[in-house]
């Protein structure tokens, strides 16, 4: 086995992937993925509704989420060489009260201010789009440019392109620790105490950033949280927005086989107590994701729910994710934090994450994610 490498990322997930793949595309071909689970995409990369979107975001993070709209997401199906499923067919997040339309309002306008096209609409309007939602929705922010994508087959088609590639990738390897050598990155310990060497680390681990990081005296500021998807039996063709909603309690759209792709919240899941490798769904909350999805979308209040699934997401602090390198660890870039949105936005996150280790500028500027904007103030 490989146990040294001009790069070593630690984390395979689709951020991860994308990383190596655009890294070898570049000629950086001496580069090994560190995931800890027996499988690519184990972790959250396989476990979310798939949103491609601009709309509903922090304005920091609109910059690299349109440019991968624009640039990346229409050809990568294409130039992964396997369909990713990628439909950009808008996006409607859905109200039912004033407060809701207030709160989407601010979100359409952020939007708006940095270039997106997304714009309110009435009950009328929602109707025409989409004929199939509840007659209590007063409103909606519409997003023509936004979508949804296949995140396993997405995952693994970075990944399969990577090793086609020259990339190394060993699993069922968790990482426990980086080591310092001469004050900069330069080891990875796994849990069973093998070293792999490095001129560059990636960490792109999820949560499980918050320990490896710990291990070089970086705290990022996040916190775990739950959060549950279904899948639906196969339905006739009813549309194809990506839809979610102003309160954020459900989210998703239907597959390109028919089933429909749900993520949902309840408000319960902060309180889960498991451990991370508990990912099994609770009958309180899915429940509850089931009642807000037909309360939206009366037409699927019959349809049966073929499975169901958990994960954990990695929740930052000021719910945007870290991407940048360290300036107390020389040789260490970290790609974590990405509060649930992190699926849409990962081809531009590879592409800027290789760009870093070969030191150039990225597409686009990401300064407002650094580290170091936790930094105390007072």
């Amino acid at each position: 086995m490989k146990k040294a490498a001009d790069v070593i990322i630690i984390g395979g997930g689709i951020n991860g992937c994308a990383a190596a793949y655009y890294l070898a595309k570049r000629g950086v071909k001496d580069v090994i993925v560190l995931e800890a689970a027996k499988s690519i995409g184990h972790g959250g990369s396989s476990r979310n509704g798939g949103g491609v979107r601009q709309s509903g975001r922090d304005p920091r993070e609109l910059p690299y989420a349109m440019y991968a709209v624009k640039h990346m997401w229409p050809t990568l199906s294409e130039e992964l060489g396997v369909d990713v499923e990628y439909c950009q067919a808008g996006n409607l997040r859905l109200g039912k009260t004033e407060a809701h339309l207030e709160k989407l309002n601010r979100l359409a306008q952020n939007a708006r201010n940095a270039g997106v096209d997304v714009r309110m609409i009435d009950a009328k309007e929602v109707k025409e789009i989409n004929p199939y939602l509840s007659d209590e929705i007063i409103g909606a922010s519409w997003c023509p440019t936004d979508g949804h994508a296949n995140p396993m087959l997405t995952t693994l088609a970075y990944y399969k392109r990577a090793v086609e590639l020259g990339v190394s990738f060993v699993k069922d390897a968790p990482v426990k620790a980086i080591q310092k050598v001469k004050g900069k990155a330069r080891k990875v310990i796994t849990a069973d105490g093998t070293v792999f060497e490095g001129e560059t680390m990636i960490l792109a681990a999820g949560y499980e950033s918050r320990e490896i990081a710990r291990t070089v005296g970086i705290d990022i500021p996040m916190t775990r949280y739950f959060e549950e998807a279904l899948v639906t039996e196969m339905q006739p063709p009813m549309f194809d927005q990506m839809l979610g909603t102003a309160d954020a309690d459900f989210y998703g759209h239907q597959a390109k086989h028919g089933s429909f792709v749900f993520g949902s919240e309840c408000g319960l899941e902060e309180a889960a107590d498991m451990p991370l490798t508990d990912t099994r769904t609770s009958s309180l909350t899915m429940s509850a994701g089931c009642r807000a999805i037909m309360g939206y979308i009366p037409a699927l209040k019959d349809a049966k729910i073929v499975r169901s699934w958990g994960g954990w997401l990695d929740m930052c602090i000021d719910e945007v994710p870290v991407i940048s390198p360290v300036e107390e660890v020389p040789g260490l870039i970290l790609a974590c934090a990405f509060t649930g949105h992190g699926f849409g936005t990962a081809p531009s996150v590879g592409l800027m994450l290789s760009q870093m280790v070969v030191g150039e500028e990225t597409v686009v500027d990401i300064s407002a994610l650094r580290y170091n904007r936790f930094k105390a103030d007072r």
